[in-house]
């Protein structure tokens, strides 16, 4: 048995590497969360948790303040039990956005330092499915590139070996998004899937109508297509459309994932480990996913879901879109069109220190003696 010695918590800004626009906004800045928690043994596990441009502020200090002094002390490899006693404790702001990723940054950190105590890469010890996972490509598919962008992108990435492109749809115009999604069908053909994601933009019934103009063109997906929060209206989508309906990066509950699934809701889930609260309620909402026959393509986080996606049989994709490479030495590994699970015991992400001591804006230390 380890005890918890002591935490460090920083945020660090990451301006993302290209424009990203999308229906609803742009994505400006990752405030990412950094946990590095000691235990007395001097073993060492390090997490993290994002925002995109609000809320880090608010994160650190629920991190600072009330979740990490609770856990000095605990036994490190008490992983369900510290998870369920935070989340108990934060029960008044709970199911919400700013506690589940301040949970993700514990959780995560101690899924690292036990896999690194047993020598183990992640994806082996929470279940070791298989050693690579199909890559689609995000960062092509912005709402404000052209179609002709689009086409470029999507042919590179099929070069790759990648299963996949997404594109951003919610233009103005449904005529000016047919246009774009069937001049990328007529340059990629049949056998590369085109994942649209509308970032919750429409009304029901517009969700249903684009769906039913663009059906033609075999969609591999429609991702997050109304209010994360509306489960009858993705109910009647789902009802009347034959593209899948894809969810989970803004639901923060294993619950909530259980009723998209049990009511016909969804057909692809989209859990984000860092939105969910971490690693051990990721792992129960895909293992969830796989008694409904639903495969997980997680959202964001490549870094970390390429090691979850392959600890599962269910896992189909990860999502190529890096926000890492300022702050780490590692890079993941690509072969075929294939992300390669780290090999390296632990989450596999090699932290440049010296770069987030550069870049990091606040960091708050806690031990047993404050």
């Amino acid at each position: 048995m380890a005890l918890i010695e002591q935490i460090e918590i920083l945020m660090v800004p990451l301006a993302p590497k290209t424009l990203r626009t999308d229906a609803i906004q742009s994505f400006v800045c990752q405030e990412t969360i950094i946990a590095r928690i000691w235990d007395a043994d001097g073993a060492v596990g390090t997490g993290y948790s994002y925002t995109i441009g609000t809320g880090g502020s608010s994160i650190l200090r629920l991190l600072a303040d009330h979740l990490g002094p609770r856990i000095v002390g605990r036994d490190a490899d008490e992983i369900e039990g510290i998870w369920n006693d935070l989340k108990f404790h934060t029960h008044a702001t709970t199911v919400g956005a700013i506690t589940s990723l301040a949970l993700a940054a514990i959780d995560t950190a101690l899924w690292d330092l036990r896999a690194r105590r047993a020598r183990l890469p992640l994806w082996k010890l929470a279940g070791g499915a298989r050693d690579r996972a199909p890559l689609y490509t995000t960062e092509g598919g912005w709402l404000h590139l052209s179609a002709e962008a689009l086409v470029e992108d999507a042919l590179e990435a099929r070069r790759l070996g990648f299963s996949g492109a997404k594109v951003k749809i919610g233009k103005p115009s449904a005529a000016e998004d047919v246009r774009r999604i069937e001049l990328l069908r007529l340059a990629v053909g049949d056998e590369f899937d085109i994942l649209t994601d509308c970032n919750q933009v429409f009304t029901v019934d517009e969700a249903i109508r684009r769906a039913s103009m663009l059906e033609p063109y075999d969609l591999g997906w429609i991702e997050e297509p109304l209010p994360a929060d509306d489960l009858d209206g993705h109910i009647r989508l789902s009802r009347s459309t034959s593209s899948p309906v894809a969810v989970g990066e803004s639901i923060y509950s294993i619950r909530h994932f259980r009723e998209y699934m049990q009511k016909g809701a969804c057909s692809v889930v989209q859990v984000d480990a860092a939105r969910i609260g971490g690693i051990t309620p990721w792992l129960k909402v895909a293992h969830m996913a796989e008694g409904f026959n639903m495969p997980v393509c997680p959202h964001f986080l490549m870094e970390l879901h390429v090691s979850l996606v392959c600890a599962v049989p269910n896992g189909r994709r990860v999502e190529y879109i890096p926000q890492l490479d300022e702050i780490t030495t590692s890079r993941m590994r690509i072969e075929d069109g294939h992300a390669l699970a780290p090999e390296e015991p632990g989450l596999g992400i090699a932290w440049d220190w010296d770069a987030i001591k550069d870049r990091c804006v606040e960091a708050v230390e806690i031990s047993g003696e404050r």
